[in-house]
């Protein structure tokens, strides 16, 4: 039976020869993944099952990357509880205050994740390492606790759907473009519990940053997981990070797929999305008269070295906008450190922005840059649902990094060719 690159992972790990959309199947898991919000959850209903012992430590990553530094209270007793269980269970993957970063870009960075591995975690997010040629996506909180204890989980096999990619960015033109691109292209419902496929030539042209962030947005469109085909690129990045070895799953030629795009890459312009869905994406030159309060450079989606590169360059040598907050956070130490030794946090604070610790916090208007009433904002985050960043009146628009920093600096959401 032909099989597309995720019903082939799912079924070498369920121990089948071959599986079909819509089965219900069995997994074994090669990681679990929990954050400081979710993990407590997961934890309470681990031990109210009556497990006592985590299925493998080496395979449960526990990253409290929400709201660390603790913000509150009740931050600091949820922290606190991760803290314990990791001690208790001696999990070998748990990173807290001062070693932690983002967990969808900690956890690549780590090496934790390799092509044709099954990863779940309790964060819609999760779905960011099918960048690496893996099946990763989001659980609830009860799964993860189930999984934790016995290193497995159901799935319905996904159909799905397949992108080639052709052509060649352009200038200004990042991963982040491309998949807003593609979810205005086909709704926020558009892969509904589908996998997105991504191949073709066009592969080259896309970082592996690039990837992480278009996979990172998967869900955004409904989807199930997003993955990429594995290429030089990937084998290199991983082979960098991680000793373990990987089999890499190709789709067969004769693969079933919902629906099949070609997408030029060459032909994407810069492109924001307009509230409250990341559907509502328009040109990023016809939204010249929306005056902006704050921009937010970082996030599981765009917190990377690159997108802190292309900030950087954009800003070099200038201001922000008076009037407008510009929050910068580099998504892991190590990138925090990179970013010092090449300058890019000297730009930013010389630019007049705030540069951050990693936190999630103002992505789901949890801290670090919560929105007033009426104000808007331009992120390079992944949501923009009404309230998301804070008053249920502001507003978000989600933008690659190059036109946040380039609209930091005017004070309105701005073409980066513009402004350079």
């Amino acid at each position: 039976m032909s099989m597309t690159m995720t019903q082939k992972i799912l079924a070498a790990h369920a121990g089948l020869d071959s599986v079909e959309a819509g089965q219900l199947i069995k997994v074994k898991l090669n990681l679990v993944l929990g954050n400081d919000i979710t993990s407590p959850v997961a934890i309470n209903e681990f031990k109210k099952s009556g497990f006592s012992k985590v299925f493998n430590k080496d395979k449960i990553a526990l990253v409290m990357d929400h709201f660390v530094p603790n913000k509150d209270i009740k931050a600091a007793e949820q922290a606190k509880q991760c803290r314990n269980f990791s001690c208790e269970q001696e999990i070998t993957h748990f990173y807290d205050a001062g070693d932690m970063g983002i967990e969808h870009a900690l956890l690549p960075e780590k090496g934790l994740v390799v092509p044709g591995d099954v990863v779940i975690g309790a964060d819609s997010h999760t779905c960011t390492y099918g960048a690496l040629g893996a099946f990763s996506t989001g659980v609830g909180s009860t799964d993860m606790a189930a999984g934790m204890a016995t290193g497995e989980a159901w799935f319905k096999v996904p159909s799905a759907i397949k992108f080639n990619l052709t052509g060649k960015l352009s200038k200004y033109v990042s991963g982040k473009d491309v998949i807003l691109h593609i979810i205005g292209m086909i709704g926020v419902d558009g892969a509904l519990y589908k996998s997105m496929e991504f191949t073709g030539e066009g592969l080259s042209s896309l970082s592996v940053d690039d990837r992480l962030c278009m996979a990172n947005m998967a869900i955004e469109a409904g989807a199930k997981n997003g993955i990429f085909e594995v290429d030089e690129q990937t084998i290199s990045y991983v082979k960098e990070r991680s000793n373990r070895d990987f089999e890499i799953f190709k789709a067969d030629a004769d693969a079933e797929y919902d629906e099949v795009y070609d997408i030029d890459l060459s032909k994407i312009t810069s492109t924001v999305a307009c509230p409250h869905l990341p559907e509502n994406t328009k040109p990023t030159n016809e939204l010249a008269d929306i005056k902006i309060d704050q921009a937010v450079i970082g996030s599981c989606t765009n917190g990377r070295l690159s997108d802190l590169a292309a900030a950087a360059e954009i800003m070099k040598g200038k201001h922000i906008a008076k009037g407008v907050r510009c929050i910068v956070i580099p998504a892991t130490q190590k990138i925090y450190k990179e970013a010092m030794k090449l300058g890019y946090l000297e730009t930013f604070i010389d630019a007049g922005c705030v540069v951050s610790t990693p936190t999630c916090g103002p992505c789901l208007g949890g801290y670090m840059g919560i929105l007033a009433e009426d104000e808007v904002a331009i992120a390079t985050t992944n949501r923009n649902f009404v309230g998301r960043m804070g008053h249920v009146t502001s507003k978000i628009y989600l933008s690659s990094p190059a036109v946040a920093a380039a609209s930091a600096l005017t004070g309105y959401i701005t073409d980066p060719e513009k402004e350079n």
